[in-house]
């Protein structure tokens, strides 16, 4: 086995290291801009890690490093912040789903379509 040979699985265990590690900080993040009701912010570090994840998957080296204790520990501290993230998305959801229907209670559509020409734009 040359040294090239033996540098690539390296490389690769290192990546997938920094993978779980940037994996981990994104929750965090995530966990903090929902709290602070950032949709659009949330969204897209849901779309960043979602690109993570799918560059993750294509690692045949992370499998490796998640038979590690060091990653086992970083999914121990990361499990919580993703159930948390869950919750509140479910949350932040029903709230929003909420207020639409609320704001579609005053629509006048079918109540008097007499009414209703005060409403057409012409």
């Amino acid at each position: 086995m040359s040294a090239e040979e033996a540098a690539a699985p390296a490389g690769d265990l290192a990546a997938a290291k920094r993978d779980f590690e940037l994996y981990g900080t994104l929750a965090h993040e995530l966990l903090k801009f929902i709290g602070q009701e950032d949709i659009d912010e949330f969204l897209s570090l849901t779309e960043q890690r979602q690109k993570l994840v799918d560059r993750m998957k294509a690692n045949p080296a992370v499998e490796d490093y998640r038979k590690t204790p060091e990653c086992q520990a970083l999914i121990n501290e990361i499990r919580p912040i993703d159930m948390q993230l869950i919750y509140k998305a479910r949350s932040w959801l029903n709230k929003s789903r909420r207020q639409n229907a609320a704001v579609h209670a005053y629509d006048l559509r079918a109540i008097d379509p007499v009414g209703n020409i005060f409403n057409r734009k012409y």
